[in-house]
């Protein structure tokens, strides 16, 4: 795993790439690298910094250069070793063992046709010295970013929108509208980016770079294809042998020169995942989190460590517990800088910690369960979805009652919070919506007058437009399966928007590699074959995953009640970052520039203290949004002052 960067007819390339290349050192403190090459009346410029976990010789050196073609890589290939072989039968030749060789080879046999095959995680750039044209390309799935920047006929790429930052001398104006989005999802959809002028390659997409100026855009995989293609499989009876699928996907995902270890929450996907990988490598390293005592207490949060710790003992893992009591105050800041838009997920401290011990301790790549949920059915707003359906058909007069008595109950106490009770509020604020707007309001964090009456009010129409981007995502697919209709927007939306996109900025702040192999092509094509009615069976979602894990797991971790993998909000609202949100609220950048009201956060902090309402969330996302936004209009030019 590694940064890349480059510039395309850029002014100034060589010292533009250089300085992206520095912005991206902690994505690779193996080696670094830069290539040019005059293009006309221009030149094009190639960096890349190096994490070594395949192939640790200066043949897995980049950028690569190979008879004409060079290639700037991030990622990993998990069916290399099958492509290496095809290829060396039809009289490719390689140096070295680095996949980074694979892909360079494969596109000079296919171009563009060798990307469907690739079965990995990647972002590239690859030029060929021959036509002048360099191709920017995006793994399927969304799994590793790649940021882009269009000026007349140049074009300037990295793996971090900073380094983007950093290289435009300030010059980046703020996109209200994703602001926007990011205050009703707690992050930016990927369809859209902070900075105006910047964008993100889609998943499953490339872009191509011609001399002449031309610039062409074509996609080589669709999620909306497969789910439809999944459909067609269950209609024929043909259900996927789940069980070998995962424990391919994660067979493949350990290939590595260096040492692997996993996260371990003592919930279903990351102990499924932990087993499968103790039975190839024995005696792996896990790494699992706890909080302060007082701090789960008052969350009323789930132990999750003791599962962890059974887990491990069961399969001859070592296991390490990181105890997570961070100076939030100080690493707020810090994380809202590597995050590179304004992402409210407090997982994404989680992660860097863990990543940051896993570092330590030598560990360079790290296997997560990431994506089971969004793909299998498994988040509590799946289930309470399909209860909101039948919730419909309870008389009016008795839901009016029961909205008027749990509207009264408080959220919590001084000295604990009632998490029933945060549930049935939540449901109750999205039980009698239609189906899309549902959805939407059972995982984001404001409804349509919410919103509006938070920001400012010239943006009425921006938060219209969001709304309606929700709707035409969700809505574009032919399914007929209610289930897999919430699974596809989870995996076209909330997957690469949030989850993907904190896991890899915040693993790679820690300088380590994070795989998911529920991510994974293969994965994805049985999940969208098995019928919505065999994710969820009862009260039980990701029913079908429960099902292959049992031949590997103990029934009490496979059954047991979902965990988290986040942060104890509320108490560190009301401990530790209280007087930092009055502070932003009387005055913060936010409020000062007119962006939002002064008044509703006011409302939202009252609301909160009382225990009538839990805004934690809001109100963390709101001081990440502070913060992203006062490094984003500093004079200094967006960045590196947050670092400290």
């Amino acid at each position: 795993m590694c940064g890349i960067a480059g510039t395309y007819r850029w002014p100034d390339g060589k010292a533009v790439t250089d300085r992206l290349t520095d912005t991206l050192a902690h994505r690779g403190p193996d080696g670094a690298g830069r290539y040019g090459h005059s293009l006309g009346d221009g030149e094009v410029q190639l960096g890349h910094r190096r994490l070594s976990i395949v192939d640790l010789s200066e043949t897995g050196a980049q950028p690569m250069v190979s008879d004409g073609l060079v290639l700037t890589y991030n990622g990993e290939l998990y069916n290399a070793p099958e492509l290496r072989a095809e290829l060396a039968s039809s009289g490719a030749r390689f140096r070295g063992t680095s996949d980074t060789e694979v892909v360079l080879e494969a596109w000079r046999r296919w171009g563009t046709d060798c990307l469907p095959r690739l079965r990995g995680m990647f972002a590239f750039g690859i030029f060929d010295e021959r036509t002048g044209e360099l191709v920017l390309a995006r793994d399927q799935l969304g799994v590793k970013p790649l940021f882009l920047l269009r000026r007349g006929e140049g074009l300037v790429f990295a793996s971090e929108l900073k380094a983007l930052a950093a290289v435009t001398g300030g010059s980046l104006e703020v996109d209200h509208a994703a602001l926007v989005a990011s205050l009703l999802y707690y992050w930016v959809p990927d369809s859209r980016c902070a900075f105006r002028e910047a964008e993100k390659l889609p998943p499953g997409s490339w872009l191509r770079c011609r001399p002449d100026g031309r610039v062409e855009r074509g996609r080589f995989w669709n999620l909306r294809d497969v789910a439809a293609e999944g459909r067609e499989r269950a209609r024929s009876g043909e259900l996927p042998d789940l069980a070998a699928v995962v424990e391919d996907s994660t067979r493949r995902h350990l290939l590595s020169d260096v040492p692997v270890a996993t996260f371990l929450s003592g919930g279903l996907d990351s102990s499924y995942l932990t087993a499968l990988a103790a039975r190839d490598r024995p005696g792996i390293s896990a790494y699992t989190i706890g909080f302060r005592a007082e701090d789960a207490r008052f969350e009323a949060m789930p132990d999750d460590l003791r599962y962890a710790r059974r887990v491990a003992e069961r399969f001859g893992v070592d296991l390490h517990e990181i105890e997570i009591a961070p100076d939030v105050l100080d690493l707020l800041p810090r994380m809202t800088y590597h995050l590179d838009e304004p992402i409210g997920d407090p997982a994404a401290i989680n992660t860097f910690l863990i990543c940051s011990a896993a570092r330590e301790a030598g560990v360079k790549v790290m296997l997560s369960g990431m994506g089971a949920d969004e793909l299998f059915a498994g988040y509590r707003k799946h289930l309470a979805n399909l209860v909101a359906l039948r919730y419909q058909r309870v008389p009016r007069p008795v839901r009016r009652g029961l909205y008027r008595a749990v509207d009264r109950l408080p959220v919590a106490s001084a000295r604990r919070g009632y998490r029933s009770v945060r549930f049935a509020k939540r449901f109750l604020s999205f039980a009698e919506l239609p189906e899309e707007t549902a959805f939407r309001r059972s995982y984001t964090m404001y409804d349509r007058e919410e919103l509006i009456g938070l920001v400012d009010p010239d943006l009425a129409g921006t938060v219209d437009d969001v709304l309606t981007e929700h709707a035409d995502v969700y809505g574009d697919n032919d399914l007929d399966d209610f289930v897999n209709r919430m699974c596809l927007g989870d995996a076209r939306m909330f997957l690469p928007g949030l989850n993907l996109a904190y896991t890899d900025r915040s693993s790679m702040a820690a300088s380590t590699e994070v795989r998911v192999p529920f991510v994974d092509v293969e994965v994805v094509r049985a999940a969208f074959a098995v019928p919505g009615d065999r994710k969820i069976v009862g009260r039980q979602g990701k029913a079908v995953l429960k099902e292959a894990a049992s031949s590997v797991l103990p029934r009490e971790i496979v059954y047991r009640p979902k965990g988290l993998f986040s942060a104890p909000l509320r108490a560190w609202m009301s401990r530790d970052l209280a007087p930092l949100v009055r502070e932003v609220v009387n005055d913060g950048e936010l409020v000062r520039s007119g962006l939002l009201r002064r008044d509703a956060l006011r409302r939202l902090v009252a609301e909160d203290a009382a225990g009538h309402r839990d805004h934690s969330k809001h109100l963390w996302h709101v001081l990440t949004l502070e913060y992203w936004y006062r490094g984003a209009t500093s004079p200094a030019g967006q960045g590196p002052s947050l670092t400290a």
